[in-house]
């Protein structure tokens, strides 16, 4: 099974940029998706973005579209979300979360993703 060790949170103002890094170590499967979701204060988790096993295919919560990007590595162990023009609104803990493996050629709004990391707390101050 994969573990998942995010990193990158802290306190950014408003409008500055932050990159998150999720570290996948253990008996990773071939072909797993990635994705990132996050958590505020009282509400429920929500789908922030993923990435195909390939990096070629991507999708964003409406929320984050044209401000975040996500991306992996070539070897597949680290995978990235860069936040740019943050907004307090973003304060949240962030996890990263792998799909099972042989998701080659599965839909990401198709796949679930069980395995999570700890998270990573970013707070935005205005």
């Amino acid at each position: 099974q994969v573990h998942l060790v995010e990193s990158g949170g802290g306190l950014i103002q408003a409008g500055g940029s932050l990159r998150l890094s999720c570290t996948a170590s253990g008996s990773a499967p071939s072909g797993y998706a990635m994705a990132w979701y996050r958590q505020a204060p009282g509400k429920e988790r929500e789908f922030v973005a993923a990435i195909s096993w390939g990096g070629h295919s991507t999708l964003f919560a409406d929320s984050v579209k044209g401000r975040f990007t996500i991306t992996r590595s070539e070897d597949k162990t680290e995978t990235f979300l860069q936040m740019d023009s943050l907004d307090p609104d973003d304060t949240a803990v962030y996890f990263c979360a792998a799909s099972r493996g042989g998701a080659f050629y599965v839909p990401l709004k198709s796949l679930e993703f069980p395995f999570s990391g700890q998270g990573t707390q970013v707070t935005v101050s205005s």
